[in-house]
């Protein structure tokens, strides 16, 4: 004997209001960052299994990449969190361990006496150009395969305008710095 079939439902299905249905920009808005989002993750699987990562995490060579890119290779630790996708905990945590593996020191701002200022190190700086030599090979395989040049700089181009942007952007609660916010769906965390 065969279970009986389930009676179809003759509620129908809620539909949200008309001015609450996202528009056609929204709709092409939220595909545009799925695209995105959903490229760097295939991406960033790709470059976290490379075998490059011996004497650095990819997290902690973040860090190291982002002090290089600074002024005399230090920032507020305030600063550097916010070129990291990372809790201000977890960045603690981690630039104490990179420096007690001498790659970064921490001192005290002269102008600021609650503040933190991270700065590379000779042996950081050193690692993170060895590492930063062969992460951009690879880079260059997975990206750089994948579009043409011109492709690739309009990509950067507008990818650099989108970032920009962001400080202008308010969020929901008129705040433009909150619109500063990190990550995409899940708020997952990643790296350069």
């Amino acid at each position: 004997m065969t279970p009986p079939s389930p009676t179809p439902s003759h509620d129908p299905v809620p539909q949200p209001a008309p001015s609450t249905r996202p528009t056609a920009g929204a709709r092409l808005a939220a595909d545009a960052w799925e695209s995105l989002f959903r490229t760097q993750v295939a991406i960033m699987r790709r470059l976290q299994a490379d075998d490059i990562w011996h004497d650095v995490t990819m997290r902690e060579y973040d860090v190291l990449f982002t002090l290089s890119r600074a002024p005399g290779g230090a920032l507020r630790l305030r600063e550097l969190n916010e070129g990291i996708l990372l809790a201000q905990s977890s960045l603690s945590r981690l630039v104490e361990r990179l420096e007690a593996r001498g790659l970064v020191r921490r001192s005290v701002p002269a102008d600021d006496a609650r503040g933190t200022l991270v700065q590379l190190t000779d042996a950081g700086a050193r690692l993170q150009r060895e590492t930063g030599i062969a992460h951009v090979r690879t880079i260059e395989r997975f990206v750089g395969e994948g579009l043409v040049p011109q492709e690739l700089e309009t990509l950067a181009e507008l990818l650099e305008r989108l970032r920009a942007a962001q400080a202008d952007i308010p969020d929901r609660h008129g705040d433009p710095a909150r619109g500063r916010g990190r990550g995409g769906p899940g708020a997952a965390e990643g790296s350069r």
